[in-house]
């Protein structure tokens, strides 16, 4: 089975057991294909750590959860020192003992919950992709993608990430109610799951049973199969205008310029190449379609824009910003 065959496989798998969300398993997908980490908002019960948990179960690596709680330390997420008491030698008296955030698939679950100290010291990890205790640089693995979900109605007790912090992200994914027949097909689901899980003595649960697995070297030829995907420059100069009118919004219309106090640094450029090339792949194609961009523009900019007072006043969400961009700039 070619690879992009095994990727459509793999998708096809995920939706028959993370029921209607269609959309969060293709931008998890993309995500995946372009090495980079997602941010997840939802309300509780949404299927947002299903969603994850289901997506390393196909991987071959390393799956860990991180419970963001207001106690939580850097060293829990990065690792420490452990003092070795009767070492032999002086420089072995310290040992490194590393953290969860090795791992290959990191959930880190309501990752506004912790502190600005331990929410930077994931972040730090995840844009240098190494980790520094005492001076000494650990690097992580190939295959590290961090995938953190928030819950957008509570704020009592959390600390929001910082706009400039969310820019590490590469895409921010908005998970919604599934409609009427999808959520009795959720029932359904998790009703054959339980009774399955009693029926048999152990009640331990397994690690769901799979033809499809994704190997790491497997996901490196994705990347470099990605990576040859052909952009004219009428489309690199189509994400170019996308990025540039949000940092001269009064190009737009005088109520997008009311809305946006900061546009989309170049990071959101390099997202969206990516991003569109990886769409383009899945899609079958060796070249990337503006409507490649159009379709995956909201999850890769509705986090890099900073919307203004008037916004909010007015009832503006990002999705509603970026598209008066998408319906302004012609391709």
């Amino acid at each position: 089975m070619e690879l992009r065959q095994k990727l459509l496989a793999l998708e096809a798998s995920m939706n028959e057991q993370v029921i209607g969300q269609h959309e969060l398993v293709r931008m998890l997908l993309i995500a995946l294909l372009c090495d980079g980490h997602v941010l997840l908002e939802g309300l509780p019960g949404l299927a947002k750590t299903r969603a994850v948990r289901t997506l390393a179960g196909h991987l071959e690596g390393e799956y860990r959860r991180i419970q963001f709680t207001p106690d939580l330390l850097p060293s829990d997420i990065t690792g420490s020192e452990i003092y070795q008491q009767h070492a032999e030698r002086e420089e072995d008296q310290f040992r490194f003992r590393p953290g969860p955030v090795f791992g290959n698939i990191i959930l880190a679950d309501e990752i506004n919950r912790a502190s600005a100290r331990v929410q930077s010291a994931l972040l730090e990890a995840m844009e240098e992709r190494h980790v520094t205790v005492a001076g000494k640089t650990w690097p992580l693995p190939g295959v590290f993608m961090v995938l953190a979900t928030q819950n957008p109605v509570d704020q009592e007790g959390t600390w929001p990430l910082p706009e400039a912090q969310l820019d590490r992200f590469l895409m921010k994914v908005i998970v919604d109610y599934p409609s009427r027949e999808n959520e009795q097909r959720v029932m359904q689901l998790v009703r054959s799951e339980q009774q399955a899980k009693y029926q048999t003595a152990d009640s331990t649960p397994a690690k769901h049973q799979t033809d499809i697995t994704l190997d790491q070297q497997s996901i490196a030829e994705c990347w470099r199969a990605i990576a040859s995907i052909y952009v004219a420059p009428a489309v690199e100069n189509y994400i170019v205008n996308l990025v540039e009118m949000t940092r001269q919004p009064q190009q737009v219309s005088d109520a997008f310029a009311s809305y946006i106090s900061l546009g989309v640094s170049p990071r959101g450029t390099l997202a969206l190449d990516r991003c569109g090339r990886a769409y383009a792949w899945l899609e079958g194609r060796d070249a990337v379609l503006p409507e490649d961009i159009r379709r995956i523009a909201p999850a890769v900019l509705r986090h890099r824009l900073l919307l203004s007072y008037q916004a909010a006043a007015d009832n503006c969400l990002a999705d509603d910003a970026v598209r008066m961009l998408l319906d302004a700039v012609v391709a």
